[in-house]
């Protein structure tokens, strides 16, 4: 970014976050009357909570969009406690103590449980939140509930719930001035987000919202009396007639309960309660965030800490952080924590010095921000994108969202909470290990990666392995990649090696698992070649063994294998299966095309894979001395050998003379010889697909006329294919699939190799 464009920038966010705070504020005004009454506090401590909320907690707080204030999730704590301890000042002591907790919790770091809180569950709540706003707002849209703004739980204290204060619309209970500014409020802002003009102009519709519906409130007020909108539908802040008297406002916690253990008690429910709903609330508010910022959890629990002490301490019920005015700040266009700091700044200044003007403001046009804001939260794609996720994801999502509309923010958390860890649970029992049917040298085998954690919830899924295997199967078990295996694990898996496995008749190896656990590394089976596993193997099978690795090659489903093992016990010979003559392309490395290992084949590269007598004595070698079984000609489509000799024809170059490189001449001589009449004349001129074509059929004819040099130049190998011990067979690599042609019915070239094939 320019520094021409650094002032503009930073005006532009101070902007943002300024109009985002004065939407926020008008928000959280009801909200924290409505909570604070739904607590059985006085109606000024909500007031107090949102301005410490704002400015402590904001200031403080690590998150750039979170806005804390009194919650509704902790109205039931507050209103029992109040009950339990007999007044509320005593109750400011107990929120002192828990805000002393919760900085305590701050510094150990337990913020770091908010990593531990599913998705599913942090989206169910977003979508609870969502649909309890449409449920509860849409009586105030009406003009006819008369309860606290600010209560979300499905039991009010009026003994309704959130399904049967709706069905009260219906009687006839709707006030038609209220109604009217809740319709045309909520048109308002869709028609505000839908046009470019109004979208883009940069002036927040909620603000456009409330300035309308006080509008209509005056001009409501001056017809009849079946319009106009009284006091129960506005918004209702206490008046002060003097700044004596807005002091007195302000309580202060009773002291003299310090040795009372009810005190404590209250402080921690609070500190627990307050800690989880404000991490709940922050993961939450993070998913909202347009730029996904993170915020530091250990730190919003000291930050909520801080703001609790200091709420306590002057008259105020407890804070935390809260989904509804942070996603409200999100949609609002906040950038930063600066729309926090300023939203508990208006709460402040101007319910201190204008009241009467707040006290304008229709709770109709308050409940069509927060049902547009609800309708945003609890969208129809959020509900298609978790069904698609499958039923591990939905599951919980649904459940949650259920169980917080129908009870409250808190239980309705817990409970989505179990349900995930019940399909982590399942889940780990049915498939918490990877398991692969891996195809070796030596047969199959069973290969079962344990986690990096195996803790005791994997015991359940790993003795259903066990215990699925079949007599005489191979299990690999391979702990290479875990930094942790609980001792019962360990324990199962010692009994099994030792024991069990044994007495079904399965072959148990281990790979990968540390010293201080007591297992030692030892394979069961052959995951490298072996003289054993060589001198029982006929040369169809180990044909057969290169074609099954290229296949798990291309379809990228390589096995695993450890290389320390075979590296130390081959040290003294080596035993290859086959020896394959190929091309030095670096896009075809044999043992990989091949999904091979050390000591598996003998690898002869030569440019063109063309036979000579340094390649054919590497080949007698392999034959002879290393016992091998095959011995395959493997050249591969575009190769620039056979490209270059085919230009070096076409233009009767010499190609030392051409090159200047003297050597050069011995590889294009042997692959001119596949050319077949005039087939390269003028392919410095051909189309590049025409020219692909032909060298690729020359590349073929090169293979083949290498196989049948090989066996005609060579006794030993001769020998070898008579006596059915060997087959000479060709193949062709695709650079382009990573899939191998074997020649096999065209490269043999005695009746003993052709029944050795068949």
């Amino acid at each position: 970014m320019d520094d021409t464009n650094a002032p503009t920038s930073l005006a532009n966010n101070i902007f943002r976050d300024s109009t985002a705070s004065l939407v926020v504020f008008l928000v959280a005004l009801p909200l924290c009357l409505g909570i604070a009454l739904a607590s059985g506090a006085p109606l000024f401590s909500g007031i107090v909570a949102g301005i410490v909320g704002g400015i402590v907690v904001g200031a403080l707080s690590g998150s750039h969009t979170s806005v804390s204030g009194p919650a509704a999730g902790l109205t039931a704590v507050v209103a029992a406690q109040i009950a339990n301890l007999g007044a509320f000042d005593a109750l400011l002591l107990a929120v002192v103590v828990g805000g002393v907790i919760q900085i305590g919790l701050g510094i150990a770091k337990a913020g770091a449980l908010s990593a531990f809180f599913p998705s599913s569950v942090i989206k169910g709540l977003l979508a609870a939140i969502g649909v309890i706003l449409i449920l509860k707002q849409l009586p105030h849209l009406l003009g006819h509930d008369n309860d606290p703004e600010g209560e979300m739980s499905f039991s009010q204290p009026d003994h309704e719930n959130t399904f049967s204060e709706i069905a009260t619309i219906f009687q006839g209970e709707v006030h038609f001035g209220a109604a009217v500014v809740g319709f045309a409020s909520l048109a308002l802002l869709v028609l505000w987000a839908r046009l470019k003009p109004l979208k883009n102009s940069g002036i927040p519709a909620p603000l456009v919202v409330v300035l309308f519906g006080v509008g209509l409130q005056l001009l409501f007020s001056r017809l009849s009396n079946e319009w106009s909108i009284g006091t129960s539908h506005l918004v209702q802040i206490p008046i002060a007639d003097s700044f004596s008297e807005f002091g007195s406002f302000f309580m202060f916690p009773d002291f003299s309960q310090w040795t009372n253990p009810a005190v404590y008690v209250a402080g921690v429910t609070i500190a627990i309660v307050a800690s989880l709903e404000s991490l709940l609330n922050l993961e939450a508010s993070d998913k909202l965030d347009p730029r996904r910022r993170n915020s530091p959890g250990s730190r919003e629990l000291w930050a909520q800490g801080a703001g609790n002490v200091v709420a306590g301490l002057i008259g105020g019920i407890p804070v935390t952080s809260v989904v509804v005015r942070s996603s409200v700040n999100i949609n609002a266009g906040a950038v930063s924590k600066r729309s926090a700091i300023l939203h508990g700044v208006l709460l402040l200044v101007c319910v201190g010095l204008f009241p009467v003007y707040l006290n304008m403001i229709p709770l109709a046009a308050l409940a069509a921000i927060l049902i547009h804001t609800g309708l945003k939260l609890a969208s129809p794609e959020l509900f298609r994108s978790m069904w698609k996720q499958g039923r591990y994801q939905f599951a919980p999502f649904i459940i949650t969202v259920v169980a917080i509309v129908y009870s409250d923010l808190l239980i309705g958390i817990v409970i989505g909470l179990v349900v995930s860890v019940l399909f982590i649970l399942n889940s780990n029992l049915r498939r918490p290990i990877r398991r692969i049917v891996e195809t070796h040298i030596d047969g199959d085998v069973v290969h079962v990666e344990l986690a990096n954690q195996v803790s005791f919830l994997n015991r359940a899924a790993l003795d259903t392995i066990f215990n699925q295997a079949k007599p005489g199967s191979k299990l690999l078990l391979d702990a290479s990649e875990s930094d942790y295996i609980d001792p019962d694990v360990l324990s199962l898996i010692r009994e099994f090696k030792e024991e069990t496995g044994p007495a079904r008749g399965l072959s148990v190896g281990l790979r990968g698992f540390r010293d201080k656990y007591d297992l030692h590394d030892e394979i069961q089976f052959a995951d490298y070649s072996t003289r054993e596993l060589q001198d029982s193997l006929t040369p169809a099978q180990v044909l057969e063994i290169l074609a099954d690795g290229n296949k798990r090659f291309h379809t990228d489903r390589r096995i695993s294998r450890g290389y320390g093992r075979p590296i130390d016990t081959t040290a003294g010979g080596q035993p290859p299966l086959a020896a394959v003559l190929s091309c030095i392309d670096s896009r075809v490395p044999t043992e990989l095309v091949f999904d091979l290992g050390i000591c598996d084949i003998f690898s002869v590269r030569v440019a063109g894979n063309v036979i000579g007598t340094n390649s054919l004595g590497s080949l007698e070698y392999a034959v002879t001395v290393a016992g091998a079984k095959l011995v395959l000609v493997m050249g591969h489509t575009r190769c620039g050998a056979i490209s270059s000799s085919v230009n070096f024809l076409d233009q009767r170059n010499d190609p030392q003379q051409a090159s200047g490189r003297p050597h050069l001449h011995a590889i294009v001589s042997e692959i001119q010889e596949s050319v077949e009449g005039n087939e390269c004349r003028g392919v410095a001129t051909m189309h590049p697909d025409a020219k692909d074509e032909c060298v690729d059929r020359i590349a073929k004819r090169n293979v083949q006329r290498s196989v049948r040099e090989i066996v005609n130049r060579s006794h030993a190998i001769r020998g070898a294919v008579d006596a059915g011990e060997l087959l000479v067979v060709g193949a062709m690599y695709d650079v382009k699939t990573g899939v191998i042609d074997f020649f096999v019915d065209d490269s043999v070239t005695t009746e003993s190799q052709q029944e050795l094939v068949s």
